[in-house]
């Protein structure tokens, strides 16, 4: 499977960590009324908010840079294609616009470090 996303040079691909989260929130309109009874309706075209979480760990010191470059050039404002693992089939995939909301940098030590990050799907 070829999940992740292009980093800024255009070529290379930062793939994570085994362990990617997706969380999924739906969007719902409620009317709730005196006697218990209420009513839901779906808020909008794309109401499911999905977020994932993905983990770049024990990586060379150069490539989490290059990953930590990229969010912080796109500041949480300018989507990206992610790839990800499509829940029909084990070995096809898909891809979906994100931003990343946010990154946390994880130093090792001298040689290695790590960086997990959060993406929010966005609808363009």
């Amino acid at each position: 499977m070829d999940l992740g996303f292009t980093l800024l040079d255009g070529i290379t691909k930062a793939r994570p960590d085994r362990n990617l989260a997706r969380r999924t929130n739906p969007r719902v309109l409620l009317a709730r009324f005196g006697d218990g009874y209420e009513q839901r309706m779906a808020d909008g075209i794309n109401s499911l908010d999905q977020s994932f979480t993905a983990t770049f760990m024990n990586r060379p010191g150069a490539e989490i840079d290059a990953i930590v470059d990229f969010f912080d050039a796109n500041l949480a404002v300018t989507s990206f294609e992610f790839t990800i693992p499509d829940s029909a089939s084990v070995i096809d995939t898909r891809t979906i616009k994100v931003v990343c909301d946010s990154w946390d940098l994880v130093y090792t030590n001298h040689v290695v470090s790590g960086c997990t990050a959060a993406f929010r799907r966005v609808y363009e």
